[in-house]
């Protein structure tokens, strides 16, 4: 079958990209990695020995620069609701976050140890309409933040990709209730076209 115009356009768009070239060369899972390997150059979010949960993890770029930056010592658990081939030294839940069940195998995984960090690039599968696409995209990300502050260790750190639209306000404010800095970063490797910012709160107000 033909690909149309627009996917053909996609396609080469894709491999021509500078960071779906560099994650080849670099052995990174996508390309996604490099929004976490610049945030984490400009805003320091790891540090060796930390425990880091990794939500919408698949196909693992995250988890990747992750494993790397905590070593050894270090922890990190991830989730998507897609299968994600295995990661030396990261703990993968496979599952529907917004499901109990998938959420209670999480915490189990965590087992009652302090997180020093929560990232999250989750996001629905999109259908091009905003009003359909938005709200799905703010529930994770809810979801995302109750996890974070039932967990996070006083002083702990949040990252979430957010779709700015409706509810990111009211979203906004949330997050700045429950930590001391809020800050926005749209790395240069997201896409500009993209709605998509990172949300990094630091200072869990616990």
């Amino acid at each position: 079958m033909a690909r149309s115009k627009s996917s053909a356009g996609w396609l080469k768009e894709h491999f021509d990209d500078q960071y779906v070239q560099k994650s080849r060369q670099d052995g990174y899972r996508s390309r996604a990695s490099y929004k976490l390997v610049e945030l984490d150059q400009k805003d320091k979010l790891f540090r060796p020995g930390m425990t880091v949960v990794d939500l919408g993890a698949a196909p693992g770029g995250w988890s990747q620069v992750a494993v790397e930056k905590v070593g050894d010592n270090g922890v990190v658990i991830a989730s998507d609701i897609l299968e994600m081939e295995a990661i030396p030294d990261v703990t993968f839940i496979q599952g529907d976050f917004t499901e109990d069940e998938v959420y209670e195998q999480i915490m189990s995984a965590i087992n009652g140890r302090p997180v020093d960090l929560v990232i999250s690039d989750m996001a629905p599968n999109m259908s091009g309409m905003s009003a359909i696409d938005q709200p799905k995209a703010m529930y994770l990300v809810e979801l995302a933040l109750d996890l974070a502050t039932r967990t996070l260790k006083k002083d702990g750190v949040f990252l979430a990709k957010v779709f700015q639209g409706e509810g990111f306000e009211e979203y906004l404010k949330q997050i700045r209730d429950n930590f001391k800095t809020v800050v926005t970063r749209k790395p240069e490797a997201s896409r500009a076209r993209s709605r998509e910012v990172y949300l990094l709160a630091k200072g869990f107000k616990g």
